[in-house]
This record gives structure tokens, C-alpha cells and sequence, in this order.
């Protein structure tokens, strides 16, 4: 099994910016993808950004390009996502999740493992 536990959510004016950060521990793997997803209140869950072991990354709609920066940490179990110029329309749960594939995906269906979410709120 493997744990994700996500940090960094809060409350946030807009225009601000935010960190969340993901650990994972327990059962390690020779590489996997580690991705963002966040669903906001009335919505379904959508995809923000991935990073597969290898690197590649793939962010969301254009809700999120330009704004959102992924990043892995040294140790590679660790995974960040950076929010710029904050908007009201990006408050929602955000949830980290990891595949257990070097290849990247959008898809919730292909991540084995969810963390339970961190909240954004942001207030305008």
C-alpha cells in the first residue's frame, strides 16, 4: 500500500499564491506518476498537472496552464504544485494521487492510490 498525505491548503486571497505538497510513503516502487486533481464544490473531480518518473509533465485546461507548476522533490516521493495569481474559481478539494506507471495520465481511473485532499478557499 501507499500513503499520500497532502499539505499546504488554506484559506488565500486572491491574486495570492499557494504550495500544496504530497508524501507518499509505505510500499515504494521503481517508478511511478504522480498527479493532481481537484474538484470544486457542485463538480466533478478534474485534472490539474502530472509528473512521471521520468519527468514528463502535462498540466489541465486552460484553467490551470500558466498558473500551475509541478514539481518532484529531491527524494522523488515528495510531489509540489505551485498556484499563482490565485482566482476565486480555483477553490476546491485538491487531491494528489499516484500511478503506479512511468507514464502520465489524465485519467482519474489510471491512478492507484489517492490522498484524502487539502482545501483551497479563496476569497475574492
Amino acid at each position: 500500500q501507499v500513503q499520500l498525505v497532502e499539505s499546504g491548503g488554506g484559506l488565500v486571497q486572491a491574486g495570492g499564491s499557494l504550495r500544496l505538497s504530497c508524501a507518499a510513503s509505505g510500499r515504494t516502487f521503481s517508478s511511478y506518476t504522480m498527479g493532481w486533481f481537484r474538484q470544486a464544490p457542485g463538480k466533478e473531480r478534474e485534472f490539474v498537472a502530472h509528473i512521471s518518473w521520468s519527468g514528463g509533465i502535462r498540466y489541465g485546461g486552460d484553467s490551470v496552464k500558466g498558473r500551475f507548476t509541478i514539481s518532484r522533490g529531491n527524494a522523488k516521493n515528495t510531489v509540489n504544485l505551485e498556484i499563482n495569481s490565485l482566482k476565486f474559481e480555483d477553490t476546491a478539494v485538491y487531491y494528489c494521487a499516484a500511478r503506479t506507471r512511468d507514464l502520465g495520465s489524465s485519467a482519474e481511473s489510471d491512478y492507484d492510490y489517492w490522498g484524502q485532499g487539502t482545501q483551497v478557499t479563496v476569497s475574492s
